[in-house]
């Protein structure tokens, strides 16, 4: 079956030369690859260059992406603004709402059985407003788009932080809220800050137990994970070459650990492989025909530091196996120094579990790099000593490393198989060997490692690595270890090495014919019916949110001031919340249950300043609600980093939230603020943030006058009655703006059908 509509990714390749020649006249100088794409999707013509970091520019995206978690709450919003059909090829995908328990038959048939109502919804309206349908157990959302629908040059949007995975495939990826999707089905351009660039120049080749995943886990040590924000990543250099097309999808997809809005490679020999071998041989021919327009040009990698705002080398004849964590992606260090590490951090040197997967690692070359790992261990009678989950990334990598082998080596050592979804990676794992609060140790291929985000557990350390560092440290059981060096015992007694993994990136035989799980939308979307109850628990249709009343907002009390890390898993977690990702009223209970309160130290609770008791962040803004009384949020450095989740916005203003008011933000959040209609505000001198104390009431004034670049006047007033002035600035456009006083943007989305 053919995913990918060929006639139009050939109209986009022959419409190239002209954009490019285009391109080239209103920069003036030679360009990027990141340059190239995002030029030959503008949304309008240009007749001087954007500014990187400063200008905000429209886009037509190719296609959107949307997984089951984030497409609930994009669909009841597409259903509110009175839309019929989609405008861009829109796919979803149901892999997050699969919980890892038992074994991949067992969870699948759970999930299908807890989540019939959820999944229903999203088949009867993908089936209805003309989006193609994936099934549980089809796969990933990020593994599948890139066997299936990505292809160099294009340019897709996806409710989830992860898209950039399609970077791997030569695409502009981005991740962005259900809301931006909106925007985006109903026909209408995307926009986002010109990026800033840097550039990763890779050398060299990578060897023996260095993988793709060591690249990317080494950059998140330099760059941090707030690095790479509003700035896309291009990798460069003779080095990408040695990199297989889906290890190049890694390292693309842990750019969104740093903060990227996307990273990209250039289109080689690898991503032509891949293509041909995935059934897209037109578009493999095409993007050949077409590869001086796929690849930055020639200039950039001779001179490449005149056309980056930074630029990093990492030589990868040198690069050693990383492994980072816990608690977060950018705790980074070869695995020569872990042993160190956990010493002297105190960490539990025994591991409880391995796990390998997820959509960052789990391809056919991961896997197989994986079991061959496995294979030297089964030969010495070797067996993990830890539990040890493999998650296969869809069902056509499952298919094949059954036909292959892997999956039995794999299984041979003591591994369980896991359904094809995203499991423990999100937080759909249900542990029964650790107690709440129980300090432990796991390692996993994954791609985010916050506290929490794997089981629920807070005292769970999470550390990462590569599928075959995974594997290899599960037959160890031990963190103390350094597989490159040290010897393993065997069963007779004997001491032996495991020597580097060597894998095919792509299945001799080619991939196994798979039951695709994929149901294509209805001819005609008016004669089916979507089903939501008005007392389900699982899924509850929208009321628009209320429009600004023009009046500036006085004395509002502040519901949470945020210490340190505040990602979007503490704003609203997942694990066993995802099962209310449809009904707003209901996940609101969960609202900043994870947020760090920088007055008593605790999290998930606060003060009420109307009774002076202390209660969960939810509970409070529901008696503020109650009593109309409106409330803002201090928040600390790259707040909201992490998913894509607009819960984590939508939630907020559901509940009286007024302005977020922060060091500075991560990007996709900060959006997802402005799309829900709250103010999102940096203070213009951050030292400002320790001026705000508990019972602080906190007024923004001269709204009226909000434009864009213009700063905002917001008054402090302490307890004793005595007040502050700051300054706080925004990012702002005009149309943004305008969704600020619609009370959404999907309240002008409406507007306009209504017109129409």
């Amino acid at each position: 079956m053919q995913y990918l509509d060929e006639d139009a990714v050939k109209k986009m390749y022959a419409e190239l030369p002209a954009k490019y020649e285009m391109a080239r006249r209103v920069f003036g100088r030679p360009l990027t690859l990141t340059e190239k794409i995002l030029s030959a999707h503008f949304s309008q013509c240009w007749k001087v260059s954007p500014t990187r970091g400063e200008t905000y520019v429209m886009f037509h995206p190719d296609r959107i992406a949307m997984q089951d978690a984030t497409a609930q709450m994009a669909l009841l919003q597409f259903m509110q603004a009175g839309l019929t059909k989609v405008a861009v090829p829109t796919t979803v995908h149901c892999d997050h709402l699969i919980q890892a328990r038992v074994g991949a038959d067992s969870d699948l048939n759970n999930a299908l059985n807890e989540n019939k109502e959820v999944f229903d919804f999203l088949r009867t309206a993908s089936n209805k407003h003309g989006i193609g349908f994936w099934q549980p157990g089809s796969g990933i959302i990020h593994q599948v788009v890139l066997e299936k629908y990505a292809f160099p040059g294009g340019m897709m949007i996806g409710t989830d932080s992860h898209t950039p995975n399609a970077g791997g495939l030569g695409m502009i990826a981005i991740g962005v809220g259900g809301a931006d999707a909106v925007d985006v089905m109903a026909g209408l351009p995307w926009g986002v800050s010109w990026p800033k660039l840097i550039g990763v120049k890779l050398t060299g080749k990578l060897h023996g137990w260095t993988s793709a995943k060591d690249v990317i886990l080494k950059l998140a040590g330099i760059l941090t994970v707030s690095g790479g924000t509003g700035a896309i990543i291009e990798y460069i250099g003779p080095g990408t070459k040695s990199i297989s097309c889906t290890g190049k999808g890694t390292i693309t997809n842990m750019g969104a650990e740093l903060g990227a809005t996307t990273s990209i490679f250039p289109f080689d020999d690898h991503m032509f492989k891949y293509l041909q071998a995935t059934d897209r041989k037109i578009v493999a021919q095409e993007a050949q025909k077409h590869a001086q327009y796929l690849t930055a040009d020639r200039e950039i990698e001779t001179n490449p530091e005149k056309y980056f705002d930074r630029l990093i080398e990492i030589d990868l004849d040198t690069l050693e196996p990383y492994i980072v964590g816990p608690h977060t992606p950018d705790l980074a260090r070869p695995v020569s120094q872990l042993a160190a590490d956990v010493k002297d951090s105190g960490y539990p040197e025994n591991l409880r579990y391995a796990l390998i997967g997820s959509c960052t690692n789990s391809s056919y070359e991961d896997m197989s790099r994986a079991a061959n790992i496995a294979t030297q261990a089964k030969k010495k009678g070797l067996k993990v000593k830890c539990g040890f989950l493999i998650t296969p990334g869809s069902e056509q990598i499952h298919k094949t490393i059954i036909r292959d082998g892997q999956l039995e080596a794999l299984e041979a050592i003591g591994g369980t198989v896991l359904a094809n979804a995203c499991g423990p990676c999100i937080g759909q794992w249900k542990r029964a060997d650790i107690s709440p609060g129980e300090t432990n140790s796991i390692i996993t291929s994954f791609n985010r490692n916050f506290q929490k985000r794997n089981d629920g557990n807070a005292q769970t350390l999470a550390f990462m690595g590569s599928p075959e560092i995974v594997t290899a440290y599960a037959l160890a059981g031990s963190l103390n270890f350094n597989p490159c060096k040290d010897k393993l015992k065997a069963e007779d007694g004997s001491f032996i090495t495991l020597e580097p993994p060597t894998a095919n990136d792509l299945p001799a035989k080619g991939f196994a014919s798979e039951v695709s799980g994929y149901i294509a939308p209805a001819t005609n979307g008016q004669q089916v019916t979507v089903i939501v109850k008005p007392d389900s628990n699982r899924l509850q249709l929208l009321e628009p949110f209320a429009p600004w009343n023009g009046s500036d907002f006085i004395d509002l009390p502040i519901l949470l001031k945020a210490l340190g890390q505040c990602t979007t898993d503490h704003i609203s977690p997942a694990g066993t919340w995802l099962a209310y990702r449809g009904h707003l009223d209901k996940i609101s209970d969960n609202m900043f249950s994870g947020a760090l309160n920088a007055f008593t130290k605790t999290s998930g609770s606060g003060v009420n300043v109307l009774t002076g008791e202390t209660a969960a962040f939810s509970q409070v803004a529901r008696y503020y609600k109650k009593h109309n009384m409106d409330w803002i949020v201090i928040g600390d450095e790259n707040y909201g980093e992490g998913s894509s989740r607009e819960h984590a916005a939508m939630s907020p203003r559901f509940l009286g939230c007024k302005a977020v008011i922060v060091k500075n933000f991560a990007r996709i959040h900060e959006t997802n603020l402005k799309k829900q209609g709250i103010l999102a505000l940096t203070f213009v001198d951050a030292k400002d943030y320790d001026k705000v104390q508990e019972y602080d009431r906190i007024s923004i004034v001269g709204l009226g006058a909000l434009a864009p670049g213009k700063n905002i006047d917001v008054i402090i007033k302490h307890k004793d009655g005595s007040t502050e002035p700051i300054k706080t600035k925004h990012t702002m456009t005009a149309e943004q703006i305008g969704w600020f006083k619609a009370g959404s943007a999907l309240n002008l989305i409406r507007q306009q059908q209504e017109k129409n």
